[in-house]
């Protein structure tokens, strides 16, 4: 048998409740803020601010360094056309003595090692590498192939000054030797096409030139440059020199 229904309370939210004693007491209370977490508030994200990009600074350039002139200290062996052709000197040994001619003196065959050289400010520091020509082994060739390193150094003469005393000296045999005359008695005997003995080759050897004496161009290239230094040219040499 069903019971006698009883008449129930509703039940009360706690906030209600809360706000009912507060108008029924009379006492006004202070409900707490709700925060803004807990009411599920999503702050809005902030933009990230740009960082000032500064533009990179352009290397500054050091100013060039000015030129400065080029010097050589001499030592025992050198010769001018020597240290001339070494370092590229403009003009070869001639230059060379006309811009050092207060420090080396009357004579360019006799410089003393410690004196300082200048060797200018065109002084070149390597050459460049050209395609090397081909002389045929006459002595048509041999003239020819003198006469291009006569002029890398500075050296002075002509095919036909060369020729002619080639013709006189040794008839363009280049392992001609005199055994008969003073120099052969004194055991250095002139050799090779312009007859030149040991000593003067070696004292005027052209650098890029073989060290043997009998070498056809060797031979040429230094009774050259010891005729350039002596007779100012091969071609004023008309007689035994």
């Amino acid at each position: 048998m069903p019971a006698k229904g009883k008449h129930r309370r509703p039940k009360q939210n706690p906030i209600t409740r809360k706000l009912a004693l507060a108008g029924t007491g009379g006492a006004v209370l202070t409900l707490p803020l709700i925060s803004a977490t807990t009411a599920g508030a999503v702050e809005t994200a902030k933009a990230p601010t740009a960082l000032a990009v500064v533009p990179a600074k352009a290397p500054t350039a050091l100013p060039a360094a000015p030129a400065k002139a080029a010097t050589y200290s001499v030592v025992a062996g050198d010769t001018l056309s020597e240290i001339a052709a070494t370092h590229s000197v403009s003009g070869g040994w001639q230059q060379l003595y006309a811009a050092n001619r207060g420090v080396v003196g009357d004579n360019p065959s006799v410089i003393r090692p410690g004196i300082k050289l200048s060797l200018g400010t065109q002084a070149k520091t390597a050459a460049a590498a050209k395609p090397a020509t081909a002389y045929p082994d006459t002595l048509d060739g041999w003239i020819r192939e003198s006469l291009s390193v006569m002029a890398k150094h500075g050296i002075p003469g002509s095919y036909n000054g060369i020729h002619r005393n080639v013709m006189r000296e040794s008839s363009g045999n280049p392992k001609a030797i005199n055994l008969w005359d003073i120099n052969a008695r004194n055991g250095i005997p002139s050799k090779g096409l312009l007859q030149v003995i040991d000593p003067t080759f070696r004292a005027y050897h052209v650098p890029g030139t073989s060290t043997d004496s009998y070498d056809p161009v060797a031979n040429i290239t230094a009774a050259c440059n010891y005729a350039a230094a002596r007779y100012g040219s091969i071609d004023n040499v008309n007689g035994a020199y």
